[in-house]
């Protein structure tokens, strides 16, 4: 199974390379993950109008990115909170695809100051619902990340223990999901 991990923020001086290290290795036990670091992928904000076709930059890093998502049977976001709410780096990277996030199971694992990013988190619930992608019910969520993880990048047993649990959930519905879409495709 593959598993696509996003990493959403794109802010210098980040702290998402730590929590992606952490949650691939995790993730590793379970799915092939692949991660799609936002920071290292150049989307315009700017979309074409309806049925037009991108300029011809944006059209050669969608053909890098857009496999990636397609191949994927299960997504994981990190993401921190900025302003109660996700970056708009992951907002972008949803709006350019569609049917690479359909009948596919999303995860999150959040970090922010003491809300831990569940308010990031809880908007992303809804834009995926648009999606037509199933968000597992538990997540991994890090309130004052600065307080958690140790200088060697890892955050403890309660963290693992909440991964395993997330990761045993979208392995049940990426597995699910990706044989009801081998027998019947999935049409929204």
């Amino acid at each position: 199974m593959r598993l696509a991990i996003i990493v959403s923020s794109v802010r210098e001086g980040r702290f998402a390379p730590v929590v992606a290290d952490w949650f691939t290795s995790r993730a590793g036990s379970v799915f092939d993950p692949d991660v799609v670091d936002l920071a290292e992928i150049d989307l315009p904000l700017a979309l074409p109008a309806k049925g037009g076709e991108p300029a011809p930059a944006t059209a050669a890093v969608l053909a890098g990115l857009t496999p990636r998502l397609e191949r994927a049977d299960a997504f994981v976001v990190i993401t921190p909170e900025y302003n109660h709410s996700y970056p708009a780096s992951v907002k972008n990277l949803i709006d350019w695809h569609f049917t690479q996030w359909q009948a596919k199971p999303v995860g999150f694992v959040s970090y922010g100051g003491v809300s831990g990013g569940l308010r990031a988190v809880e908007h992303l619930r809804g834009v995926f619902a648009e999606m037509h992608s199933v968000t597992v019910r538990d997540q991994v969520s890090f309130a004052n990340y600065w307080e958690v993880f140790s200088e060697d990048g890892q955050p403890g047993e309660a963290a693992d223990a909440a991964a395993k649990t997330m990761l045993d959930q979208l392995d049940w519905w990426a597995r699910s999901l990706r044989e009801a879409r081998d027998r019947r495709p999935y049409a929204a």
